[in-house]
């Protein structure tokens, strides 16, 4: 296994000294790495797309070939600045995309229903947007000569280059300092709290990664059925939109959003939509612990902005925070009573439990109870 502070020191040597992306599981150590060493010279971005817009910023202001990284997951966000603005045909500006792509749902391994597709294709969206891509080595010395080389075609032909990484290709690497909140709730509590106080034929839809896992195992501790739910298992960003979608469509029926606090920033300019569209019956609630927390852990920008004045700049018609177990019962009966789009940001605590279970229903069975759930009369 290749050690995050050789594989850095490689990028240094060769000039690369700015990184931006989206963290990955796979990439853990590395995106650990960068958090705690490389200080302002490295973004976690809102979305992988924006991480390759402040790279090719940087290199426009520095002529530096910069890295970003990402899941392969979020190739879909990237594809648009990497073919519009970076290519060779357009703007001409290399990157190490490094398009690090973590290679999730990699063929013949095992992985999640959402990423299976996305491992099926990772190589061939490189080939199609001409993208020259090595698969990174665990072995050091070959692993470096693939940096140089392709750092080199990225210099010499002005373009985006990709390394793709493996699981267990870095060594574990343990952060110095991580952000934290000091806040009552687990995430966990706090959904329990929310959906134990909602209605029958209320609709949830919730968001990618422990949001939904965690949902999953209340309702089956409750034995009460996950029919009234839609687990975005993938997608991460867009649970509010289809959640609007679903609340356009029946306007007699509440429809819940349960967000995390980065899968909010990943497309916050859904609100503006939601709050635009002043949709009544939609209701927002952001369980925000500042961290990416179903990819390992690293800092968003949620403790640091104002998600209740954001929406409400939006258009949003009623926002509360609260931090306190015993202030969610009366927030979320304000939250039901208010004509939407109306929303509840709850702080929690970053972690989940080590056994944290994942469904045992498939996406096609998640979807099918709860299309029916919401087309009965």
């Amino acid at each position: 296994m290749i050690r995050c502070q050789d594989f850095l020191g490689w990028l240094a040597a060769l000039g690369v000294d700015f990184y931006a992306g989206v963290p990955d599981s796979l990439l853990k150590p590395v995106c650990f790495y960068l958090a705690d060493h490389a200080g302002d010279q490295h973004v976690v971005a809102a979305n992988e797309g924006g991480a390759v817009a402040l790279a090719c910023g940087y290199h426009l202001a520095t002529g530096k070939v910069p890295l970003v990284y990402l899941q392969n997951s979020g190739q879909g966000n990237a594809i648009n600045p990497l073919l519009s603005l970076a290519d060779r045909d357009v703007y001409g500006i290399p990157l190490l995309l490094l398009l690090l792509i973590g290679w999730r749902g990699e063929p013949g391994t095992k992985d999640e229903p959402q990423h299976v597709k996305q491992g099926k294709v990772t190589v061939s969206l490189l080939e199609a947007m001409d993208v020259p891509h090595r698969v990174l080595t665990p072995e050091p010395e070959a692993a470096r000569r693939c940096v140089d080389e392709l750092l080199a075609i990225a210099a010499a032909q002005s373009r985006p280059v990709a390394l793709v990484v493996r699981k267990d290709t870095f060594e574990p690497y343990k952060p110095i300092g991580q952000a934290s909140g000091d806040f009552e709730m687990t995430r966990e509590q706090a959904i329990k709290a929310v959906v134990s106080l909602l209605g029958e034929a209320d609709a949830i839809v919730s968001t990618t990664g422990k949001i939904s896992r965690e949902l999953y195992e209340y309702r089956d501790r409750a034995s009460q059925g996950h029919q009234r739910e839609f687990l975005t298992v993938g997608s991460m960003g867009h649970a509010s939109q289809i959640a609007m979608g679903i609340a356009l469509a029946i306007p007699d029926r509440q429809v819940f959003c349960l967000d995390g606090d980065g899968a909010m920033l990943m497309h916050m300019g859904g609100a503006a939509i939601a709050g635009a569209a002043g949709v009544a019956n939609f209701k927002h609630v952001i369980l925000n612990n500042g961290v990416h927390d179903s990819v390992g852990g690293m800092a968003t920008a949620g403790l640091r902005v104002s998600f209740t004045e954001i929406v409400k700049a939006c258009g949003y018609t009623e926002a509360w925070r609260v931090e306190r177990r015993e202030d969610v019962a009366e927030k979320v009966a304000q939250l039901r009573a208010a004509r939407g789009p109306a929303m509840l940001e709850i702080m929690v605590q970053k972690g989940a439990r080590a056994d944290l279970g994942r469904p045992k229903t498939s996406p096609i069975e998640n979807k099918a109870a709860f299309t029916k759930f919401l087309r009965r009369a």
